[in-house]
């Protein structure tokens, strides 16, 4: 029924032809206001996205066992499969039943989205490290851009026009196009913009386009995580105007949007940053950044005496800024320094609790630090692509453009805190605690040239199965075995999806990296092809059920969480040492493919682990590790090179040397 009523709207909207009218504008709407002008709603698809789908509970207990089987041996593999069958028939169908029903009471979300929250805001660990990743920008592509005053003053007005565009409805929504020839074009979005809000979703399933839930988006701007005890709170304040920008650890605030709404003009802006960047204050004796730093208890108490102390307005001005902009004073030496820089820094110039910073360094090297409670990368990387594109292409301002005459001593407004006894013991530990846990992190990077996506796609392999076979091949001849490993995909297609977890350790990536590893004079190029064809299939395989949110990570997270909520002991299964030893993801990895990324990085997720973020480009593949003392990440990387020179010398069927 839906589908015919669609395909008469279809019929009929062609015919609308280009003369339809536009929608109308807001006030502003000079060039300079908007970075572009959707003529389908922002929040169009968002009513009539699909629901995030529960699993068959027999489904995600097959798929568990399947990841389980690479990692255990026979007799700890027999008894986990007893554990998940009587989970399956027992107590695991009752909370699957009471999990169905919860969320058919909820259609407004997904199953996992409160859950989700909980687990990051319950979190008493230090974000820094432990959640907080970055993505770095390519450079400008005009050298001279890159100075930094005016990448600043460039990147500061692109996000204030992407802030201004969302919220006026004129952001283009987030889309997957399986077929852009028929999907993204004009001629679609004239006759998809008719159709309600109720039915969009199917019009555009119609022609292969997927659009993705974009309720996240919101939290991008005058947001910040607040420590509270036990359990943090997201806040967002969509009234405030200024943009708080750090420089030194000295905090600093100006208008970036008049009382209409309205950007304030580039040459303020820049006007503004200068005399920041002029001002030769000294850094504070306690630098305040160190606390959100701090284990959350330790922080929201801290944060309490800061309040009590008189503190709460200039705080407020803090957690209510359009988003914080992070002024270095150190150009950056390479890709290593980038990382420790970007990922952590010397936690005098960040406010981690932030949405997200804006960080850019003397040289003009730019990233993005983003809390992440609030939202995922699809979020984020949008926002990143849309900022670099704009900042590039339509630049508010040259290299030559003058400040404005203006008087920013009266502008910008020093924010200063009034620090008791307590408070300062308070940052001091901050920073003992800082420095002693990031001078354990080491980070590593490789650019792998002899190939990547384009070779890779001719021999019929998937790319990132290719570099998640190279991490098992390299783990296991470095320390001989198999263990838990993490990737991510997002489940935005779906309301209110989060992400779920692709497990790229199976049956058979262990034989195939045992027979590179170990063996690989048994075996002929053609049989080494072989193997890597199955890996890549059953890669594939899993992305697809991850993406369609037929994983089993998420489903057995609801579960767990849904016995504890409910005061359940908790089931045999979530005791099982498997289970523990599952979700104890010594290598958690991440990939990020977006011209406008130079580099990513995140710490490992485990004391005794590897966080590895990795690209794999038309001609090469980037690999960014980082690890704590237990852990070598340079050997790691060179076990990684050795296993991708295997893989392509097996591809072009040479010998594997060993």
């Amino acid at each position: 029924m839906v589908v015919r009523l669609l395909l008469r709207s279809w019929s009929r909207g062609l015919a609308i032809g280009p003369g339809a009218p536009c929608r109308p504008l807001s006030t502003g709407s000079e060039p300079s206001q908007y970075l572009q002008r959707s003529i389908v709603p922002t929040m169009h698809y968002q009513e009539s996205l699909p629901r995030l789908p529960i699993p068959k509970l027999e489904d995600t207990i097959r798929r568990y066992l399947s990841a389980q089987k690479p990692l255990l041996d026979n007799s700890q593999f027999r008894k986990t499969e007893q554990l998940c069958k009587s989970f399956e028939t027992g107590i695991g169908k009752e909370l699957h039943e009471q999990l169905v029903a919860q969320d058919k009471q909820n259609k407004h979300t997904s199953y996992i989205s409160g859950p989700w929250f909980d687990m990051y805001l319950t979190a008493r660990d230090s974000v820094v490290l432990n959640f907080n990743p970055f993505m770095s920008f390519n450079p400008d592509p005009k050298s001279e851009y890159n100075d930094q005053l005016t990448r600043a003053t460039n990147m500061t007005v692109s996000a204030i026009r992407f802030l201004k565009t969302l919220r006026a409805d004129l952001l283009e929504p987030e889309v997957f196009h399986l077929n852009p020839a028929k999907s993204d074009t004009d001629t679609f979005k004239r006759f998809i913009r008719f159709v309600p809000s109720f039915l969009s979703w199917y019009g555009a399933y119609l022609v292969k386009a997927y659009p993705l839930d974009m309720s996240q988006y919101f939290r991008l701007f005058n947001s910040t995580r607040l420590p509270r005890p036990h359990r943090d709170e997201l806040f967002t304040d969509d009234k405030a105007r200024h943009l708080l920008v750090l420089r030194k650890g000295n905090f600093y605030i100006f208008d970036v949007l008049d009382q209409d709404g309205n950007i304030v003009s580039a040459s303020e802006i820049q006007a503004h940053l200068k005399y920041i960047l002029s001002d030769n204050s000294p850094a504070p004796e306690f630098p305040l950044c160190y606390l959100t730093s701090e284990n959350r208890d330790t922080w929201a108490e801290l944060r309490q005496k800061l309040v009590s102390d008189g503190n709460e307005e200039t705080l407020r001005k803090v957690d209510s800024a359009v988003f914080c902009l992070c002024l270095d004073d150190f150009p950056i030496k390479d890709f290593v320094h980038l990382s420790h820089s970007m990922l952590h820094g010397d936690g005098t110039n960040r406010w981690f609790d932030k949405s997200f910073n804006l960080i850019i360094a003397k040289d003009g090297t730019a990233a993005i630090h983003f809390e992440h409670a609030w939202g995922d990368g699809v979020a984020v990387l949008r926002f990143f692509n849309e900022v670099f594109k704009d900042s590039t292409q339509a630049p508010a301002i040259t290299p030559q453009s003058q400040p404005a005459s203006t008087d920013s001593s009266v502008a910008v407004q020093k924010l200063n805190f009034k620090l008791s006894d307590a408070l300062k013991t308070g940052i001091s530990a901050a920073k003992e605690k800082f420095d002693a846990t990031v001078k354990t992190l080491t980070i590593d990077y490789i650019r792998f040239q002899r190939g990547g996506r384009e070779f890779l796609k001719k021999q019929k392999l998937s790319p990132d199965s290719m570099a998640q076979l190279a991490f098992q091949m390299a783990f296991l001849r470095q320390y001989g075995q198999t263990v838990a490993t993490y990737e991510s995909c997002s489940t935005a297609a779906f309301k209110h999806g989060r992400t779920e977890t692709i497990r790229p350790a199976s049956i058979f990536t262990k034989r195939c990296s045992e027979a590179f590893v170990r063996e690989p004079s048994k075996h002929s190029a053609g049989e080494l092809q072989q193997m890597m064809a199955k890996c890549s299939a059953y890669h594939n395989q899993l992305t697809r059920e991850a993406a369609m949110g037929q994983g089993f990570d998420r489903h057995l997270f609801a579960l767990r969480y849904l016995a504890a909520a409910k005061g359940i002991s908790m089931p045999e299964l979530f005791l099982d040492p498997a289970y523990r030893q599952i979700n104890h993801n010594i290598l958690s990895t991440s990939t990020l493919s977006s011209p406008a990324v130079n580099i990513g990085c995140f710490a490992p997720v485990v004391p005794d682990g590897f966080g590895i973020a990795y690209a794999v480009q038309d001609n090469w593949m980037g690999c960014n590790v980082s690890t704590y003392q237990s852990r070598n990440a340079r050997e790691f990387l060179q076990c990684v090179e050795k296993a991708l020179e295997d893989m392509f010398d097996a591809l072009e069927g040479k010998t594997i040397k060993t």
